[in-house]
């Protein structure tokens, strides 16, 4: 599946089963709120933290719940995800070409003078 393919699916399924979008400040403060969950279940699995009687291991489907709601915000102000990653990563790839390639902390044991 494509970002755009994504795109019009989510946008589809609100206006057959979520009657419309929520305002984009509520979906700003829903997209926080799933980042919250990704971030509990990353500091159980591999951080120090334990999961609790009752919690689940579900890092694929709180990730997703992260790109639902970004998907969301896209469609609901009108940015062509597959256009803005293709942006970013021009950007990215023209700033960071050798930054991070340079980076003595990125180097392997073995790399390293």
């Amino acid at each position: 599946m494509t970002l755009q393919e994504a795109q019009q699916q989510v946008d589809t399924w609100i206006k057959t089963y979520g009657v419309r979008y929520f305002s984009e400040l509520t979906n700003l403060a829903v997209l926080t709120e799933e980042v919250g969950e990704l971030a509990r279940v990353m500091a159980r699995r591999y951080g120090d933290q334990s999961f609790k009687a009752g919690e689940h291991d579900n890092l694929a489907d709180e990730m997703a719940d992260v790109l639902w709601v970004l998907i969301c915000l896209a469609n609901q102000t009108g940015v062509d995800l597959t256009e803005a990653f293709a942006a970013n990563l021009r950007k990215k790839t023209a700033r960071d070409h050798d930054r991070h390639h340079n980076n003595t902390k990125l180097q392997r044991p073995t790399e390293q003078q």
